[in-house]
């Protein structure tokens, strides 16, 4: 199937090769298993004119030819970094061209469904597949599915530089003068799972509070990039020896072989969440609630899980694992969504006057 990323085409050439595919139908029928005995049960048959369009901002070379075998439905995905999905899906308010959006970022998903763009009460079938973690991220309107939460910021530092025993333990140990000038972060306003990171300290601390602590990091000289593999960057050349660093890039680095280690801090890591939620305009209601159901499917995510590093998460499914390397406990600190949307603009606000760089 037809694939677009935002680095590679405009958006208006994708949406036209999609529409162009729905010349040709495909009708999606199962049946229920039966024995001899038993009566052959029809389910009612979902006709596709056209692909389902899902914007996603991870998992795109995984997840279409699962889904397409094991439904038998068309899907055309759309990736791109979560800043670009977000930018996309507020320029087309009045006229969506997705069905499914899948990404991370609980404060906008909390928003997009108070400005009402999502369908509502979905109750699906595989929502019986959440574990507790699963059920404590679940929106009382089910308005939007989670489907795993990772670390938007766990420690890192150089062991080159740094020993085990000096290395932060705890996120304010970040503010300590022996880090002064070597302490790295995202830019919350730019990299998307940098706001899930900040969003916990400014609940956790109140409004005052977290504009406190984030004000020491960067009285100690901590620098501010616009994105995590800006940061990597930074690690890399020497210019950081310490950073608050998106998980999947930090155990990447690891991987890799890089001088670094990874710290989960004492109190937890602030996670972002990552939501599937259904547009209120969408003509394919059916074959999107499929998808949402194929998500939550244990196989599914176990086959995420083994994807690369797109798999250090921790899945909303029952008896997924994560990753063996990834710390068995990998505490993480969920931001309530609609405080963290409530607040969206000021602390971006906030950031964006702070004279770091």
């Amino acid at each position: 199937m037809k694939k677009s990323l935002f680095a590679l085409t405009g958006f208006t050439a994708l949406f036209l090769a999609a529409c162009s595919s729905g010349d040709e139908s495909k009708t999606n029928e199962a049946t229920a298993n039966t024995t001899p005995t038993e009566e052959i049960t029809t389910i009612e048959e979902v006709q596709q004119t056209e692909p389902l369009v899902v914007y996603l901002n991870d998992f795109d070379e995984l997840i279409e030819p699962l889904f397409e075998e094991e439904t038998g439905y068309d899907i055309e995905l759309v990736a791109g970094n979560g800043a670009e999905i977000q930018s996309r899906i507020e320029s087309e308010k009045g006229n969506p061209n997705w069905d499914v959006v899948w990404m991370d970022g609980q404060a906008s998903f909390s928003r997009w469904d108070q400005e009402g763009i999502f369908l509502k009460d979905l109750a699906l079938e595989n929502e019986a597949n959440l574990n507790d973690f699963g059920i404590s991220l679940l929106p009382e309107d089910k308005a939007y599915y989670p489907t795993g939460a990772h670390a938007a910021g766990i420690l890192v530092y150089n062991t080159n530089e740094i020993s085990a025993e000096d290395a932060p333990k705890t996120w304010a140990d970040l503010a300590d003068p022996k880090f002064k000038d070597i302490v790295g972060m995202a830019d919350p306003s730019i990299a998307a799972p940098a706001f899930p990171f900040v969003s916990w300290f400014f609940e956790d601390l109140g409004m005052d509070g977290g504009k406190e602590y984030f004000a020491s990091l960067f009285n100690n000289g901590a620098k501010v990039y616009p994105k995590n593999p800006n940061i990597v960057e930074a690690l890399l050349a020497g210019d950081l020896k310490v950073a608050a660093l998106q998980e999947s890039n930090a155990y990447k680095m690891k991987q890799d072989g890089e001088p670094i280690e990874i710290v989960w801090p004492e109190e937890g890591a602030p996670a972002s969440v990552r939501y599937a939620a259904i547009s209120k305009d969408t003509d394919q209601a059916e074959v999107a609630k499929a998808f949402i159901n194929f998500l939550l499917e244990k196989e599914t995510q176990d086959e995420m899980v083994a994807a690369g590093v797109e798999g250090y998460y921790t899945s909303s499914v029952k008896d997924v694992a994560s990753p063996k390397e990834r710390d068995a406990n990998a505490p993480l600190l969920v931001a309530d969504p609609e405080l963290a949307a409530e607040n969206e603009a000021e602390i971006k606000s906030w950031f964006a006057d702070q004279s770091v760089q």
